[in-house]
């Protein structure tokens, strides 16, 4: 019932994460957009609920004005970051950044299932020999009733990839390293579109991360 009070009168749609950063996106004419520097494109900030949890990556543009607009308040500088220069400051592109006011997510139980995802479960070793992984590989091949899905999808090396074609384990003598199971925790949607992660990060986004 506290916790339920505290959080009364806040944001509670999921859209309310994007109104909060692009409801002010013309307030300062001189931040410069995307097509003013090929790292708009690249950079990405960490978003976090005014709990600490992870919300989404945005583009940089987004997280300046949120700053700027007093949305949000920088968790975890990034002394070698880009300077951004407005009218009458400058500042120094983050790595993290938190709402000061929570925005209530809607639970979604199962979490969908894309490669950036699947490597970071498998911490981008392959499921069968333990070498660097770069490919993804079926456990029961597709083309003998396997599902695409988290408990029949595996990180996988090009070699072993290349070796088990479409046969069974079984079949093979091999032997899964972990069981495949469908990851748990908010901040895995996160994962779902990141595969490059800014190590300021990790800390925020679970064991999954690491």
């Amino acid at each position: 019932m506290a916790q339920g009070k505290r959080h009364r009168g806040h944001r509670t749609a999921a859209g309310s994460i994007g109104s909060l950063a692009s409801s002010s996106l013309h307030a300062d004419p001189h931040i410069p957009g995307p097509a003013d520097g090929s790292v708009w494109g690249r950079r990405r900030v960490l978003l976090l609920n005014s709990t600490y949890e992870p919300l989404t990556a945005l583009p940089m543009r987004r997280a300046v004005i949120m700053l700027l607009c007093g949305k949000a308040d920088v968790v975890h500088d990034d002394p070698a970051g880009p300077v951004i220069h407005s009218a009458t400051r400058a500042i120094v592109v983050p790595s993290v950044i938190r709402l000061r006011s929570f925005v209530r997510v809607p639970y979604r139980a199962r979490i969908p299932m894309t490669r950036a995802a699947l490597m970071h479960r498998d911490r981008f070793r392959c499921a069968y020999c333990g070498a660097k992984a770069d490919t993804v590989d079926h456990v029961v091949p597709r083309s003998r009733g396997g599902e695409h899905s988290w408990e029949n999808c595996v990180a996988a090396c090009a070699a072993c990839n290349h070796r088990k074609a479409d046969k069974l384990l079984s079949e093979l003598g091999w032997t899964l390293r972990l069981v495949p199971l469908p990851p748990k925790g908010q901040h895995w949607r996160l994962l779902c579109t990141i595969k490059e992660l800014d190590p300021a990060w990790v800390r925020y986004l679970g064991e999954g991360a690491a």
